[in-house]
């Protein structure tokens, strides 16, 4: 789950982590109050969960309240598009508002797992701004990394070597060491799978301020955070996506035109990898869980059915925890109860999977079955009108 920076600034205020004084503006009538109010250089950002606002024109800064006035309307209730968001952009429901600050750097930070070598790993680099991602790209030596050990946990003289490779002095010195713990205590206590600061800057008077914040949470740990889940933003989300998790789905929206329907993240892939090698293409990742009914088969038919793009179906169960028998039931009493009127391919294997297809088989439907995934992926990709 991701929040938005005001969201993630104010955990970092709590985590004595500096941050700018804001103020969340979710109407044109709270924008132009605050906007009229203050006064001196301003920072007015888009509330969006994509990156790239700022080349996107969703951040501005200025000392001009008509400039300000103007972005706020050009952006509220609109949707903006950046190089993450794609070509439908995302809405802007919610701006923040912050005072300019005198920035003599711009540093990069991030508290992140790293997978490969299990352990939270802490980056940075004296590089940050907008352009990090080039950073990363062409002088990857220019990012330092910090690994974490479990055991021993963050250690002083790891702060001290972030900070002499960052070339700080001083009181900023002095402060990446107590961020680096504050962060480090966040990224735990909250279950977070990334924390990023970018810009951390050193202001001219020497200090180190948070002027941006992100925070993704993972999804599994939600439910120890009632508060943090309560903060999640479904408008920026897919809506399918979002619809899905209400059902327990794992769906994600792709480009293409089959949709596919599979109980497992394994087969889900390995689904959509054979529908690739026979020239198709996935319009969604759909993963119905191995606990599947016949209720879910039928929500993950009415989310496959409402993208319009598709234009056949690829129903790949494996039945372990769950007979064949029963998904095949799901799956007809899903076919009727919505009226599919496109064409649908069925895989089964595992427990009952002979009596599944022949209920299948035996039924009134137009469903093409298939004993193994290569010829269910061979027979979906002619159904959607062959190869791309």
């Amino acid at each position: 789950m991701n929040l938005h920076e005001y969201q993630s600034k104010a955990l970092f205020s709590e985590y004595a982590i500096p941050v700018p004084a804001g103020k969340m503006l979710d109407s044109l009538a709270a924008a132009e109050s605050e906007i009229e109010q203050g006064s001196g250089p301003r920072v007015l950002k888009a509330q969006v969960h994509s990156g790239g606002r700022g080349k996107a024109g969703g951040v501005l800064v200025s000392a001009d309240k008509q400039s300000l006035l103007d972005a706020a309307r050009r952006l509220l209730g609109k949707r903006l598009v950046t190089t993450q968001s794609g070509a439908q952009g995302v809405p802007v429901e919610k701006l923040l508002l912050e005072p300019a600050c005198d920035i003599e750097r711009e540093l990069y930070f991030a508290v992140l797992l790293d997978r490969a070598s299990e352990r939270i790993v802490m980056m940075a680099s004296s590089a940050g701004g907008m352009n990090i991602e080039e950073v990363a790209r062409q002088t990857p030596e220019k990012i330092i990394r910090i690994q974490i050990d479990p055991a021993a946990g963050l250690q002083a003289w790891q702060c001290r070597k972030m900070g002499f490779a960052l070339q700080l002095q001083g009181d900023a010195f002095k402060q990446l060491h107590k961020i680096m713990f504050a962060l480090l205590k966040l990224y735990r206590e909250t279950d977070a799978s990334l924390i990023e600061i970018n810009p951390l800057v050193v202001t001219r008077d020497n200090q180190l301020l948070a002027v941006d914040a992100k925070i993704n949470i993972d999804d599994n740990a939600l439910y120890r955070h009632k508060n943090i889940a309560a903060l999640r933003d479904i408008h920026q989300e897919d809506e399918r996506e979002a619809a899905a998790r209400v059902f327990d789905l794992n769906y994600i929206t792709l480009d293409g035109n089959i949709g596919c329907m599979v109980n497992g993240a394994g087969l889900a892939m390995a689904t959509m990898d054979l529908v690739k090698l026979h020239g198709g293409q996935p319009a969604n990742f759909l993963d119905v869980g191995g606990g599947t009914t016949a209720e879910r088969v039928a929500e993950a038919f009415k989310l496959i059915l409402s993208d319009d793009k598709v234009e056949a179906v690829l129903v790949n169960i494996f039945g372990g925890i769950v007979r064949c028998d029963l998904i095949a039931q799901g799956i007809i009493a899903a076919v009727k109860d919505i009226g599919i009127h496109l064409p649908v391919v069925v895989r089964l294997e595992g427990t009952n999977a002979r009596q599944g297809l022949q209920l299948l088989a035996q039924s009134d439907l137009d469903v093409l079955t298939a004993s193994d995934l290569d010829s269910a992926a061979e027979q979906v990709v002619k159904a959607a009108g062959g190869a791309a």
